[in-house]
């Protein structure tokens, strides 16, 4: 079994998205050299006012806006492998919009002007969660110690096959 200790920062609504296979990409200004990372839940955006702004789905958010855990302790649940990553212009970009819970003006801020680097996530459920802390890290980051990545997929094969397909299709 492979043990990482490699994390990526994220909204915990949208790991709680990819988790629950309610989206299957994150969209990002770069490209990644990992091949499989935990998602670790971040919370400082969910103190700003306008969080609600950035999504789609707001009830989905306000119902998983916080992780689970305290003083800078969070559950992991999930880790990805990246399918694949995909370039687009960020004037095309709102081909995607179903395949992610963000509204098209938090990524077109976001983005600028820069390319869309759409990272496909095949994203597991971890066999055995934990409670963890995290370094300080602007891309990526390391949880505190080793863990285990045995977990199931939270999207059956062929599902994930036809959603990729459709990803890579998106014109």
């Amino acid at each position: 079994m492979t043990e990482i200790t490699k994390c990526i920062n994220e909204w915990n609504a949208t790991i709680e998205a990819l988790g629950q296979g309610k989206q299957t990409i994150l969209i990002r200004k770069y490209n990644t050299t990992l091949k499989e990372f935990l998602l670790y839940p971040t919370v400082s955006y969910a103190n700003k006012d306008d969080v609600l702004d950035s999504f789609q789905e707001k009830e989905f958010v306000k119902d998983n806006l916080l992780p689970n855990g305290e003083n800078r302790t969070y559950e992991v649940k999930y880790y990805a492998k990246v399918e694949e990553v995909v370039e687009k212009s960020s004037a095309r970009i709102g081909a995607f919009n179903k395949f992610h819970i963000w509204t098209r003006e938090h990524v077109k801020n976001y983005l600028g002007r820069s390319q869309a680097k759409i990272w496909i996530l095949r994203v597991y459920k971890l066999d055995k969660p934990q409670y963890l802390k995290r370094s300080n890290g602007m891309l990526y980051a390391n949880v505190e110690k080793p863990v285990g990545l045995k977990g199931t997929p939270v999207i059956p094969d062929d599902e994930f096959n036809k959603l990729k397909e459709a990803i890579l299709n998106t014109k």
